[in-house]
């Protein structure tokens, strides 16, 4: 059985869930009008302003939202395939018929109001992928329920084309668009594919690859070659000694080493700005804190001058002087510690890790796989945002440039957000049948 049961649109809907969203938002909305804060405006509600335009995407979020709760949940399952591919294709477009703001030219301009289809693709991709694991009638990416080569074959061949999902969309954001920030979300799907039983050798090599990429920048090349026989012999000492973990171990290495060895020539062929943000980050030579180092200089300013209890609202001088670049948007959690203290900023980590805590929690209640698979996209998107944004902000990660969830300005991400996170509300309204 498929169909919904009643006629009650919000039948079912997680109001603890829904609560949190917009306690969230709400939330974000007052802290964009601390960030750009200014005595000559003072109303809250002034449209010429950035948090007056935030408070008309506000609303049309929760429009989004009402039109998301009332439309059958199968609507999102039979056109799951429709969506990738319809912003795919705007995707496409949009470098072409769109216009240029801040050296990437990822935005449709409609008078006033930009629309970027890259965060829209966020939803997309999850949908798409949700129904294609779906539909598989073994676990796609685990081992555990394969026992011939022909189910091994499948297993590979199913795995491949969940990366496309993942890789095609992300290929098209960096090269097209120039927003290696945005297209770097999509990293956050790889976890939804290890609740479905991704193999962690994904996991070690990944750390592992990383690990040597970040060691060949920063020592003396002998030493890097010690550091990767060294690794090379561990990977192949510890663990099962069949042919078939030999085999898989062996190509790891070889592409790792393939990556890391072409570290120096990838790290050149970025652009100036991005080496600059690994060059923070790793402390490599003397950095120029009024360039390349003056964002999260000044941002760790911004919290720590915030000490326990914060400046009070509206009371902020870094943010309210413009120390702070980007202050209402990727680094928009500096206005939470500089105004609200580390018990404040406390106080939102925890908001928001209920809440990916609850999507997980009710993702793991659905009868339906696709529900299931979709509703650990959410939490995984939701959760890497989350991890990257104030990692970045903190200086413990490179600056990337992708936003705060429901808090940094801007009505795209508020609205894919808004999206992704709605549809599973729908889908788990309707938990009690199979959606396919």
């Amino acid at each position: 059985m498929t169909r919904s049961a009643g006629n009650k649109y919000f039948e079912n809907i997680d109001w603890i869930t829904v609560i949190i969203y917009v306690i969230l938002v709400i939330m974000g909305w007052l802290n964009i009008y601390a960030a750009v804060y200014d005595e000559q405006y003072q109303s809250i509600f002034d449209i010429s302003q950035k948090y007056g335009k935030q408070m008309i995407w506000i609303m049309t979020a929760f429009i989004i939202a009402f039109v998301i709760l009332i439309i059958d949940a199968e609507f999102y399952t039979v056109l799951a395939y429709g969506f990738y591919i319809f912003f795919l294709v705007l995707n496409l477009l949009v470098p072409f018929l769109g216009k240029e703001m801040k050296g990437s030219k990822s935005w449709f301009r409609f008078g006033d109001m930009g629309i970027q289809p890259a965060e829209f693709m966020k939803f997309a991709t999850n949908l798409a992928l949700a129904k294609f694991l779906s539909n598989q009638n073994l676990s796609v990416v685990s081992t555990k329920r394969y026992k011939t080569i022909a189910d091994y074959i499948e297993m590979y061949k199913n795995t491949i084309i969940s990366f496309v999902f993942i890789g095609v969309p992300m290929l098209i954001i960096i090269i097209l668009q120039n927003e290696t920030g945005l297209a770097l979300a999509f990293i956050a799907f790889i976890i939804t594919l290890f609740r479905e039983g991704l193999s962690v050798n994904y996991i070690i090599i990944g750390f592992i690859t990383l690990l040597l990429f970040t060691l060949s920048l920063l020592v003396p090349q002998i030493y890097f070659y010690i550091a990767f026989g060294v690794i090379f012999l561990f990977l192949f000492y510890f663990g099962k000694h069949s042919w078939k973990n030999f085999m898989i171990k062996l190509l790891y290495v070889l592409a790792a080493g393939l990556f890391v060895f072409s570290s120096n020539y990838i790290y050149s062929k970025l652009q100036p700005h991005q080496r600059g943000r690994i060059d923070v980050l790793l402390g490599r030579g003397a950095i120029n804190l009024k360039k390349e180092g003056y964002n999260v200089h000044q941002s760790k300013i911004a919290i720590g001058s915030g000490g326990l209890w914060g400046k009070g609202y509206l009371r902020g001088t870094q943010t309210k002087y413009n120390f702070v670049p980007e202050q209402d948007t990727d680094f928009i959690f500096c206005t939470v510690g500089e105004e609200w203290g580390f018990l404040g900023s406390t106080v939102v980590l925890v908001l928001f890790a209920f809440l990916i805590i609850r999507i997980i929690t009710l993702a793991e209640r659905q009868r339906s796989e696709f529900s299931r698979i979709y509703g650990y996209g959410v939490a995984s998107v939701l959760f890497f945002h989350l991890v990257i944004n104030i990692g970045m902000t903190l200086g413990v990660l490179p600056v990337i440039g992708i936003p705060l969830p429901f808090f940094s300005y801007g009505g795209s991400s508020l609205w894919e957000f808004t999206i992704l996170l709605f549809i599973f509300l729908k889908l788990d309204a309707h938990r009690l049948f199979v959606l396919r």
